[in-house]
């Protein structure tokens, strides 16, 4: 179900339990199902050991000590400690543990002795406050223990919400999380806590998901597949586009240049790199399918902007950071030419950002790392929303790189790329996935559909790798990925 699928907010989740129960699906009934899926994960993954549920106060709990019942059932030797009075508990989580056939001892650290498995249901994932006190020095010796962990909805300590750790979390090797997937299992530090991820179905209703408007979703094909431009028998280099890729002097030359095989490898039909004459010589000796072409200041720039056959500009990789750079950006926005902004492009603009924004009219991508993102916007909070805020603010959609890429339209839609492997952290990645991004508007992708693709399509290239990739490799690795997208059905 991650793949493609819906991401839901905490508030919205709470929305499809409520709307599931008014439709007369009973509480009782999700958790018990809530609670089996959890059992059903163990036995399928983990071999039987003597192992403890850790039951908070609410439902979480409640699915805990109904996990704990049908692991009792398949044979486990099971105990539960509980966080509270047991007669202390509530509707649905007072039921389920009423159902549990043995009895309670009191959560602490001690409880962990002899165990070789626990299963955290302390908290779910609308925690809205650090965790303290018994609790707290639980989880600490959960995590100084080194035990296998198997989390219900989340880890507890992890915001659902944000991914932020609100005092203290154990990792997880297991998380089974019900109905759809929350931010705080995608977005770090929390999804470094999560493990392996199962999204249960426990049977609320799909039409109920389909009334909440979700803006959210893990970054899959299914998302975009429609959207993907296709190459058939009568197709040509001039249908799909010419990308445009500013480049910069000798001594930067290089990250302009595996962008702009980058968009070449992402199907532009053809992709010219424009430079300062003085630098033409190491573009010329360096490329071969890319066009190089020389110009000298703005008037050779709007020049070659000129030709109505050249939809899509990159600029920023190796340009320089300073007024000329400037320049060329606003000409750019107002060329109405499809425009990816990446790396000095924006720092270009960090002293007067407003008059980037101002420029936005047309399609336009920005590709901030953190760094960058600062150098522009104030916004602060998890990375979803700053994202979305700022896509608002700038008019563009916004990609804002790391570990966990969001891509984020101005009318709030956003993914989350959930697995980039950390072999991406090395010099020129970013200049690759602009580049990709690049090739993709050219053949005339829609900004937000074209900057969701060029995410996964980085990823999986990197996938493939494994250690020791460095940026140039990932161009080469494109044709890979590529073709499993055209394998696949629309």
């Amino acid at each position: 179900m991650l793949g493609g699928g819906e991401i839901f907010s905490i508030a919205q989740m709470r929305s499809a339990d409520a709307a599931a129960i008014a439709a007369g699906i009973a509480g009782i009934e999700l958790m018990e199902n809530a609670g089996a899926a959890v059992a059903e994960a163990i036995t399928a993954r983990f071999v039987r050991v003597p192992t403890i549920v850790l039951c908070g106060p609410g439902n979480n709990g409640g699915d805990g000590f109904v996990a704990a019942r049908r692991l009792m059932r398949a044979g486990w030797p099971v105990r539960v400690a509980l966080l509270g009075r047991r007669e202390r508990l509530r509707g649905d989580a007072a039921t389920a543990a009423k159902a549990w056939p043995g009895g309670t001892v009191p959560l602490e650290p001690s409880v962990l002795q002899g165990a070789g498995l626990v299963v955290d249901a302390l908290f779910g994932a609308g925690l809205t406050r650090p965790i303290e006190g018994v609790a707290r020095a639980t989880i600490e010796a959960v995590k100084e223990a080194s035990l296998p962990v198997v989390a219900v909805d989340v880890p507890s300590g992890i915001d659902g919400d944000t991914g932020e750790i609100l005092g203290v979390a154990a990792p997880a090797r297991l998380t089974v999380t019900f109905h759809r997937v929350k931010p705080g299992h995608l977005l770090l530090p929390g999804r470094e806590y999560v493990g392996e991820l199962v999204i249960a179905d426990i049977g609320i209703p799909d039409h109920v998901t389909e009334q909440l408007g979700v803006r959210s979703w893990a970054n899959r094909p299914k998302l975009w597949q429609p959207a993907l431009p296709r190459r058939t028998a009568s197709s040509h280099k001039y249908r799909h586009g010419h990308a445009l890729v500013l480049g910069g002097g000798l001594a930067s030359s290089g990250a302009a240049r595996m962008a702009a095989r980058a968009a070449l490898r992402a199907g532009a039909g053809l992709v010219t790199v424009i430079c300062p004459e003085v630098a033409l010589a190491i573009y010329a000796a360096q490329l071969t399918a890319v066009m190089i072409a020389p110009y000298a200041g703005q008037a050779g720039f709007v020049q070659h902007l000129e030709d109505p056959r050249r939809n899509a500009i990159l600029l920023g990789p190796g340009g320089g950071v300073g007024e000329d750079l400037r320049q060329r950006v606003i000409t750019a926005l107002a060329s109405g030419k499809a425009c990816v902004l990446d790396a000095d492009a924006l720092t270009s603009f960090a002293d007067q950002p407003s008059s980037l924004f101002a420029a936005i009219n047309g399609p336009c991508l920005l590709t901030p790392h953190e760094g960058e993102f600062k150098r522009l916007f104030d916004h602060e909070g998890d990375k979803l929303t700053r994202a979305r805020n700022a896509a608002a603010e700038s008019g563009a959609v916004l990609l804002l790189k790391g570990a966990d890429t969001v891509v984020a339209a101005p009318d709030g839609r956003a993914v989350v790329q959930p697995d980039a492997p950390a072999s991406l952290a090395t010099a020129g990645s970013g200049d690759v996935l602009a580049g990709i991004a690049l090739g993709l508007l050219a053949q005339s992708m829609p900004v937000f559909d074209a900057a969701a693709v060029a995410v996964w399509l980085h990823a999986e290239a990197a996938r493939g790798l494994g250690a020791g990739m460095i940026a140039e490799d990932l161009i080469e690795a494109l044709p890979g990925p590529l073709t499993e997208l055209a394998q696949r059905p629309r």
